[in-house]
């Protein structure tokens, strides 16, 4: 197998679905990549809308300056004008000034006697200067205004990895990046030592962890964002007779498992079954909330697509997604790739990466994880468009091995932090780059899916992460995140965006 096969089928053509996308609302919005309840982008019906333009492009241009007809004085004002519309000429003629309307301009127009007159080359020159001096301070003020404005969209398009989100362009809420991390003395949500779902490998408090204040961080948004309120017993109630599935890696089991403690929190009576009853997840896990007939699923899945065992070893399949079919009796669908995208060496599972009849050993790992991500995207597309199905994908959740992507030593890791990076400013460490990958795919689908951005305001909690206390499961773990903790706010916002709380 070390050479690679000569038939190399093309890559799918994408195109059909580009060209029905173009028009579609509300893509790559920093909440929401799609609107699950149509057009106006909220989320009170999960309806489905017809496509209407895209106005994610929509951009304006700088200020440019047109003249009102003068009547006593000149008068510019700034008006805004739209992307390619053509803007007055600089040269353009201007009407001509009277000396006394001149003079009402300075204070005004009261006969003077001649002596005191100014010669008349300089009562012809003191209009222009007075308006080239008026035009200059506001051109200065207009200047920094737009500076100002620059940086603010900086920031935001730093915590995305991209373009600002359409929604915050248009003065929405961008719950997932317009926030900060605030001590809330009624945290946390529950009482971990009473959740029977955690797993070691989260379970923090049970070993040991002596610290408390990661449990009382809660992610406080910025107006015009409404604060998203959790209520357990309502969601049991909306997904009652429903099938709720997270597929994905430990970043998804983390979101899943922090999601059953809160449920339990809410309805501590009622009953529930686990299957298997072990606990082993192979591929699947299940808790299902009897009293109010809600289903919980989480589906193992490193890469989303398939991994194959052969005869010529591990093979990774970048363009068959045939385990999906395991994932169609879902009513919400909950997605998450990435983590294991990078992995060499022992830690890697698979040997070879195959797309249509081209195998070889190794690819760019990025190249690799978008070719997949199509796959995955065209079989939603071509399975669940017309379908109730919810779809939401996570945000890539980041990890805190290297000290220098927060402002520390570039040895240190998020061993001993007990403390959030809290500011308002971008990442030091910056967006992650495959964050942006994942953005662009999703805004050329046909069916809706909602992306719950969680990378940024989750890159500021390093003091999140089990570390040590993970009852000997790894080696210093900056990856995870301790249970209860961090992932209670993904869950409060994805609840808020399941009820259209933004």
């Amino acid at each position: 197998m070390d050479k690679i096969l000569s038939s190399s089928l093309a890559e799918t053509s994408r195109s059909s679905y580009l060209a029905r996308t173009q028009t579609r609302p509300c893509l790559d919005s920093g909440v929401q990549i799609r609107s699950i309840a149509g057009v106006a982008c909220r989320h009170t019906k999960w309806t489905r809308s017809k496509a209407l333009p895209n106005p994610i492009n929509q951009s304006i241009a700088p200020h440019h300056w047109t003249e009102e007809p003068a009547t006593s004085v000149q008068v510019f004002r700034p008006v805004l004008v739209m992307k390619n519309q053509p803007a007055p000429p600089p040269d353009a003629p201007t009407a001509a000034v009277a000396p006394g309307d001149a003079a009402d301009v300075t204070g005004g127009a009261h006969e003077q006697p001649a002596a005191l007159l100014p010669r008349a080359g300089v009562m012809r020159r003191r209009p222009a200067l007075v308006w080239a001096g008026a035009l200059l301070a506001v051109l200065v003020l207009l200047a920094a205004c737009t500076a100002a404005a620059a940086v603010s969209i900086s920031r935001r398009q730093h915590r995305h990895g991209g373009a600002p989100s359409a929604s915050a362009a248009r003065g929405g809420c961008d719950a997932f990046a317009a926030g900060r991390w605030v001590v809330d003395e009624s945290y946390p949500m529950y009482d971990s030592a009473r959740c029977p779902f955690i797993r070691d490998e989260f379970a923090c408090a049970r070993f040991g962890r002596p610290d408390t204040g990661y449990l009382k961080y809660r992610w406080q948004l910025d107006p015009p964002c409404a604060q998203p309120r959790f209520d357990g017993l309502a969601l049991l109630r909306m997904w009652r007779g429903k099938t709720v599935m997270f597929v994905g890696d430990s970043l998804a089991l983390n979101q899943y498992e922090s999601l059953l403690c809160m449920l339990h929190a809410a309805a501590p009576g009622a009953r529930t079954t686990v299957s298997p009853a072990s606990g082993k997840i192979d591929p699947s896990y299940t808790v299902r909330f009897e009293d109010y007939n809600v289903t919980l699923v989480y589906y193992l899945t490193h890469y989303l697509v398939d991994l194959v065992a052969e005869r010529s070893g591990r093979v990774l399949k970048l363009d068959t997604i045939e385990q999906a079919s395991n994932w169609l009796a879902a009513d919400v669908l909950v997605f998450d790739s990435w983590h294991w995208w990078p992995r060499t060496g022992p830690t890697q599972p698979w040997d070879f990466i195959q797309e249509g009849n081209t195998v070889v050993r190794d690819m760019d790992r990025t190249k690799a994880f978008t070719k997949a991500l199509h796959t995955w995207a065209n079989w939603v597309d071509a399975n669940l468009l017309h379908t109730d199905t919810k779809v939401f994908f996570q945000g890539i959740s980041p990890s805190h091995y290297r000290g220098e992507d927060w402002g520390a030593s570039a040895k240190k890791t998020c061993m001993g932090e007990t403390q959030p990076l809290n500011g308002t400013g971008p990442y030091p460490g910056g967006p992650i780059p495959q964050q942006a990958v994942l953005r662009s795919v999703l805004a050329g689908m046909a069916k809706p899916v909602y992306l719950l951005d969680f990378t940024y305001l989750s890159q500021l909690r390093k003091d999140a992460h089990p570390t040590k206390y993970d009852g000997g499961i790894f080696a210093g773990d900056c990856t995870h995140w301790c249970v209860a903790g961090l992932p209670d706010t993904w869950n409060v916002l994805f609840y808020g965006a399941l009820t259209g709380q933004f």
